[in-house]
């Protein structure tokens, strides 16, 4: 991955990312998100298993996601959007580099207008990729509608304080739930666009599958495929998510059996009260067979997966998410007034005692656990006399 060199009287300056070779233009561009464009083509080559496949680029930028679908990922149609129509000559000359197999169409329409004519004509897309600044919920039902059964969905919202409770207010409006600052931060904003994701789903009466979800702080990544209807108990996913600043302990409840919230480790009542935070998802983030499946088609086309995108996809297939409970080791330590304990023989040490436990892959440094808040401290507790005994 490299940016030629600019001499005078040569050729525009290039980037190279896969089997792509392209011009950037003076548009907004980000490197760093190449683990994305790299799962976006290995979904696709997983996809194509099933036959000729119509992809949808929304926000196409300078083209490079729709040029590598069909040079990476045998793509059979190709419809790249961008609404900045000054992008629209950039986005043609890129994608002039395609196969000549591949059917392409280039167009500068708002992602609104885009996607209520595909509705009129009832044109969908075995992937809809929305790469959007800001939150995309609007976008939501009609981007939902232009996918076919069993396609997927890859979106992304760099709206970082709305759901990460630092704008309740906006949290409200734009997403229907509440947000509440939480140490597990990423991963509640992650698990709030899911939410949001899977309400627009159901409200057509279809049902969703998560397959990725993960963020390095700045843009918040789903992909979803869409189910023809909502799998048995699938609305058990949706609930609420309760975090207490006081002594720390973490409460999950499904809306569907949604109770009073259980006493914490504080004086009753806590003193702040819990921060509850929902409606959100609190079942799995990510689909480890899909996963696997995005491994395998990466070893047979190595170009495809950066290392940096290999190390994210091995962490999402170990952590799979089932539970929206995660804390940091930091906030273990303040707890318990002691050290950090660390991480891996903490979780090896929940599990030999039969909890579900994981070291999350959302974000570092951080225990997912089943176990009760009490029993976490204590084996913390044990672990680190552990340790400092060695």
């Amino acid at each position: 991955m490299a940016l030629a060199m600019i001499q005078e009287g040569a050729e525009p300056p290039h980037y190279c990312e896969g089997s792509a070779r392209l011009q950037l233009g003076a548009g907004f561009f980000r490197p760093e998100s190449r683990p994305a464009r790299d799962f976006s083509v290995l979904l696709v080559r997983s996809l194509a298993r099933q036959g000729p496949l119509q992809l949808l680029d929304l926000m196409a930028g300078c083209g490079i996601r729709s040029l590598r679908w069909g040079l990476e990922a045998q793509a059979a149609v190709i419809w790249a959007n961008d609404a900045d129509p000054d992008r629209l000559p950039l986005l043609e000359h890129n994608l002039a580099e395609l196969p000549a197999g591949v059917e392409r169409r280039c167009t500068t329409l708002t992602a609104q207008q885009l996607l209520a004519g595909c509705l009129q004509r009832q044109q969908r897309f075995e992937l809809v990729d929305l790469d959007a600044f800001g939150c995309v919920s609007a976008l939501l039902p009609l981007a939902l509608e232009a996918v076919s059964f069993d396609g997927v969905l890859m979106l992304a919202s760099t709206d970082g304080r709305s759901p990460t409770g630092h704008d309740r207010s906006a949290a409200v409006r734009r997403l229907g739930a509440a947000a509440r600052a939480h140490p597990a931060s990423w991963e509640l904003a992650l698990r709030l666009q899911l939410g949001t994701v899977a309400r627009s789903a159901w409200a057509l009466g279809r049902g969703i599958e998560p397959l990725l979800n993960f963020s390095e702080g700045r843009t918040f990544r789903t992909a979803v495929r869409l189910l023809r209807r909502p799998r048995p108990g699938e609305e058990a996913n949706l609930g609420m998510l309760a975090h207490c600043h006081g002594c720390g302990d973490q409460q999950v409840q499904s809306l569907l059996q949604l109770r009073r919230w259980q006493p914490c480790g504080c004086p009753s009542p806590p003193v702040p009260p819990l921060a509850v935070s929902g409606p959100l998802w609190i079942g799995s983030l990510q689909h480890p067979a899909t996963i696997s499946t995005m491994l395998e088609q990466a070893a047979l086309a190595p170009q495809t997966l950066a290392a940096e995108g290999e190390r994210l996809l091995r962490r999402l297939m170990a952590d799979p998410a089932a539970t929206a409970r995660c804390w940091p080791t930091e906030a273990i330590a303040r707890a318990l007034g002691l050290g950090q304990p660390p991480l891996a023989p903490l979780v090896t040490a929940l599990q030999q005692q039969g909890f579900s436990a994981a070291a999350s892959a959302v974000m570092a440094g951080q225990l997912r656990s089943e176990a009760p808040w009490p029993r976490i401290l204590e084996t913390a507790r044990s672990v680190l006399a552990a340790t400092a005994a060695k």
